[in-house]
């Protein structure tokens, strides 16, 4: 059974802090250097609305014309542009702050030099997003330039491979694919896995189970099927506001600029759909096609649950692609409870009280969320800016520059991916979650700023 386990989580984080004490990352460093080939849009939009953090302590850098003084929680560093790569860089910090996956590289379970000698592939990504988490959590402020992961991921995933910029999303899936070809090769041949899961990081992490269920409309006979996931994608449910689709004489924008939620668009996701006469399917019990209802539903819920807003739509009819500009609300805590396939079989059946095949009580489906990926400015010059949610503060990384933002900020932004982490079961109440190291001198426990 796979639980985030926030204990655990602060632990591998603490050991890390403590492990720089005595500088075992020392040495880590980048010493290959791009030149920015290009500006972006959005870097200054809302410049006015960040608060600068200053810190205790200081250390200064310098990048190109700016120079800031951080106190960020640690991990929190800035990433340079190497030509039209904040979607590598956004997806990246999104990464390197999801809790399961963050403690794996960083408690060394992926050791590149042993990876490199059991292995003849040149190119692993694993070996390159460890050396970026050793050198995000080496202490140093100074922006990173994640330059060889690039290179490696260019080879790795040649028809992507130019300085064009490419969607966060296809290179979110890209990345994960990657990883997991390289970790299952090792993982998933033991004796003690016969069904052949895969437990490679990247399904222990984000991997989920979707429900398909089609019924019959002329027996009521229901096909169920199942599909696994690390992501799962929703569209927008523009049929809200319907005040805001009023016709009129002035010309329709290409732009949708109406407000939905996140909620509604996972209540569209799992919604039963009527399949046209074109979709009937095959019937095992009548042995004939028929029309049919389809619905959707969660079977199994990831540690880290990925949801991707489908802003970018592609009309066949008109040859023609366009961004949806709507803006979506999301909460920072959600339940997920209407969405599991227990929930939504009963309510199917009137909310009748039974027994549910696999039915885990135990398995939390509460998330907290973590990470923001937000898209700015139009389809083919478009942004991507991160927002981090850290100690219960957000922050926001865009390429190398990170601020300080308040809440308002990032609940206005056009979102694309929302990370959260499963939150586990209330069972200690009162006690301070927060994350404390162990002194070197004594027994006691002192709490270190910036740790989550």
């Amino acid at each position: 059974m796979k639980v985030y386990d926030p204990d655990f989580d602060r632990a591998v984080m603490c050991e890390q802090i403590v492990g720089l004490g005595n500088g075992t990352l020392e040495g880590i460093r980048s010493n290959i250097k791009r030149k920015r080939l290009s500006s972006e849009v959005g870097l200054n939009s809302d410049f006015k609305n960040l608060k600068r953090v200053t810190v205790s302590g200081g250390g200064e850098w310098d990048h190109d014309r700016r120079i800031s003084k951080s106190c960020f929680p640690v991990g929190l560093r800035g990433l340079n542009n190497l030509g039209n790569t904040c979607f590598m860089n956004s997806v990246l910090q999104a990464l390197l702050h999801a809790p399961p996956f963050r403690n794996y590289f960083l408690s060394g379970r992926h050791n590149k030099d042993s990876c490199r000698k059991a292995s003849n592939d040149r190119f692993c990504l694993s070996c390159d997003i460890e050396v970026i988490f050793s050198a995000v959590f080496s202490g140093d402020r100074a922006p990173y330039s994640p330059a060889q992961f690039l290179y490696s991921w260019w080879r790795l995933s040649e028809n992507l491979a130019c300085y064009e910029q490419q969607d966060a999303h296809e290179f979110f899936m890209s990345v994960l694919d990657r990883i997991h070809e390289k970790e299952g090769k090792t993982r998933n041949t033991s004796k003690d896995n016969p069904a052949g899961d895969c437990h490679c990081v990247v399904h222990r992490a984000f991997s989920g189970l979707l429900r398909s269920d089609v019924t019959c409309t002329t027996c009521g006979f229901t096909s169920t099927t199942y599909d696994p996931c690390v992501d799962i994608s929703l569209d927008l449910n523009t049929n809200i506001d319907h005040t805001l689709h009023i016709a009129s004489n002035k010309a329709q924008k290409s732009t949708d600029t109406g407000i939905s939620t996140l909620t509604s668009c996972l209540d569209l996701f799992t919604r039963p759909e009527k399949l046209g006469s074109d979709q009937k399917l095959f019937c095992q019990n009548c042995q004939e096609r028929h029309e049919s209802v389809k619905q959707m539903s969660i079977r199994r819920l990831p540690l880290v649950l990925c949801l991707h807003v489908k802003r970018f739509e592609h009309s066949l009819a008109r040859k023609a692609s366009r961004k949806i500009d709507r803006h979506l609300q999301f909460p920072f805590s959600l339940d997920m409870t209407p969405y599991v396939s227990s929930s939504i079989v009963r309510k199917r059946f009137g909310n009748r009280i039974f027994a549910f095949e696999g039915d885990e009580s135990d398995i939390s489906t509460n998330f907290e969320v973590f990470a923001v990926i937000t898209h700015s400015g139009m389809l083919e010059s478009g942004h991507y800016v991160t927002y981090l949610r850290l100690n219960e503060q957000w922050y926001k990384c865009d390429d190398a520059w990170i601020t300080e933002v308040e809440d308002e900020i990032v609940r206005s932004s056009q979102i694309y991916l929302v990370f959260y982490v499963q939150k586990q079961n209330e069972h200690k109440s009162g006690e301070d979650s927060g994350c404390h190291l162990r002194s070197a001198s004594s027994e006691s426990y002192k709490s270190v700023a910036g740790c989550c």
